[in-house]
């Protein structure tokens, strides 16, 4: 047994013993975090490193995007240069440019061979021992001097020179300069409008072609600053109005759509009337585009032209999200009566008609009132080619979430400049497209829903009724609203999409009559 003084001193000693290795426990550990590297907190150089390095992943990740464009482009011209026609042969100077650019007309790189009656003839000199020709001789050479100066005229690749010789005029063989499309970008208050620039000027093929003009309205600062810094590689306009449009009391709560209304018809008469386009593709500054997004509307501006049944070339399928389009298969295109918007090219002369009675607000569903589209279709894609990214705007993200955001975005290039796109054209597309549609068998949704269409199939569900349509979209995951009567994608009344690997045709009667603005 210890004393109480013994215990006493005994736990004095283990305290202050305690106390000793607490304070060197604790000097200790100031120690070691005092030699502790600062990795978790990086310096702003370190950070202004790591950023450095992130623009240069996307500088070569948009470099690699557009290589492989650019190959796409070349194998395609280089399969039109192997079918070419025989009377034609190939340039070899020309083709070394359509190798080192793409790009180059294909026309440049064909030559036409010269025929036999072509060919420059040797000079003659009279024979001083023949005194005289004989009258068949004499016949023969005035019909290939007739025949020599037929082909002259006829030909105006041949020109002859001072010497007598036949040579080829090269400026003839130019192929006729390509349409210029102006892109139209339309811009408020949002600074991400570089991200979509960005990809305009990434996959833009040439400056002088596709002038980007972009047109601000709101007057935001910030958002004018980042436009600015594009210099010369853009047109920089801004609307200048900037007031408070006149709103009924009403319709208070969208001044916006006013405001959007108000600069889209300024922005489209300085384009058209100001500058002198012929024709544009407008967008706004939250889409983002595809690497064959110019490709498509160089392509299909012909047609655009050529069918007074058409009055628009749309980028954009509301019905394009993943399981309800053929991803294989980018190169689809379609008619439809549906406006779609988001990415679309009109022509002078349709703004022209449409510009005296513009709208003072909601000017795209103004397009799709019959009224103003007189029955006139757009051209739209199977795989969309712009993809919003604008989760906040007028809207106020509702329909981005529900819907916008799950627009599947094509990744691949299509050479549409060298296919036939003439199918596209209402006499060649109600012949063809329509007449297959009701040549399909008909089916159900349960015998769709069940597995019981083989995949790669096609089967055509008919509706005669509103509900019956809406009942129909909603269990098969498509959009189930009308615009003046008229489906989301829907040419005459019917509708294309993909279930399960089965392409389904939602269509009404074969004796379809036109389309009831009633249904809304």
């Amino acid at each position: 047994m210890f004393s109480p003084d013994k215990n006493k001193m005994r736990r004095d000693t283990l305290f202050a013993l305690g106390i000793v290795c607490f304070f060197f426990w604790l000097g200790i550990t100031y120690f070691l975090f005092l030699q502790k590297p600062n990795s978790q907190n990086p310096s702003s150089l370190e950070l202004q490193h790591n950023r450095n390095l992130e623009l240069k992943i996307d500088n070569l990740d948009r470099q690699m995007k557009e290589q492989v464009r650019t190959n796409s482009l070349l194998l395609s011209k280089l399969k039109l240069l192997k079918n070419k026609d025989a009377d034609s042969f190939v340039d070899v100077n020309n083709l070394i440019d359509l190798l080192e650019d793409p790009g180059l007309d294909i026309e440049k790189v064909l030559r036409p061979k010269l025929t036999d009656i072509n060919k420059p003839k040797a000079p003659s000199y009279p024979d001083k021992n023949v005194a005289s020709k004989s009258i068949v001789q004499n016949q023969n050479a005035d019909v290939e001097q007739v025949k020599s100066e037929e082909v002259k005229k006829e030909d105006p690749l041949i020109e002859p020179d001072d010497d007598g010789d036949i040579v080829i005029n090269n400026n003839d063989l130019q192929t006729p300069e390509k349409p210029v499309i102006p892109v139209l970008v339309f811009s408020c208050n949002r600074v991400t409008v570089n991200r979509a620039l960005d990809l305009l000027l990434t996959y833009r093929p040439s400056k002088a072609q596709f002038p980007i003009i972009v047109t601000q309205d709101c007057g935001h600062k910030e958002t004018k600053a980042v436009i600015e810094g594009y210099g010369d590689q853009i047109i920089f306009i801004q609307q200048p109005d900037l007031s408070d449009p006149v709103i009924p009391p009403k319709e208070k709560k969208f001044k916006g759509y006013f405001k959007i209304a108000r600069h889209y018809g300024w922005a489209l008469n300085q384009t058209f009337t100001e500058m002198g386009y012929d024709q544009v593709v407008i967008v706004e500054d939250d889409l983002e585009i595809s690497p064959d997004f110019f490709e498509y509307f160089t392509a299909t501006l012909p047609v655009l032209k050529a069918d007074k049944t058409l009055w628009c070339v749309s980028a954009w399928n509301d019905n394009g999200k993943t399981g309800l389009i053929n991803e294989t298969t980018p190169e689809l295109l379609y008619r439809t009566d549906f406006f779609p918007g988001l990415g679309w090219m009109m022509t002078k002369d349709l703004w022209k008609e449409i510009m005296v009675k513009w709208p003072k607000s909601y000017w795209d569903d103004w397009m799709r009132e019959p009224q103003h589209r007189k029955g006139r279709s757009c051209i739209r894609p199977e795989v969309s080619r712009t993809k919003t990214f604008g989760k906040i705007g007028v809207s106020n993200g509702l329909f981005f979430e529900k819907h916008l955001k799950y627009i599947v975005l094509n990744k691949q290039f299509v050479p549409f400049t060298v296919m036939d796109l003439n199918f596209l054209k209402k006499d060649n597309y109600d012949e063809s497209f329509v007449k297959m549609v009701y040549n399909t068998p008909v089916g159900s949704v349960q015998d769709l829903k069940g597995g019981k269409v083989p995949t790669n199939k096609a089967v055509r569900l008919t509706y005669h009724t509103r509900e019956a349509y809406k009942r129909t979209a909603k269990a098969l995951g498509i959009m189930d609203d009308f615009k003046s009567g008229v489906p989301r994608m829907a040419y005459r009344g019917i509708v294309s999409f993909m279930h399960q690997g089965v392409r389904v045709y939602l269509a009404p009667n074969v004796n379809w009559s036109g389309y009831d603005p009633k249904w809304a």
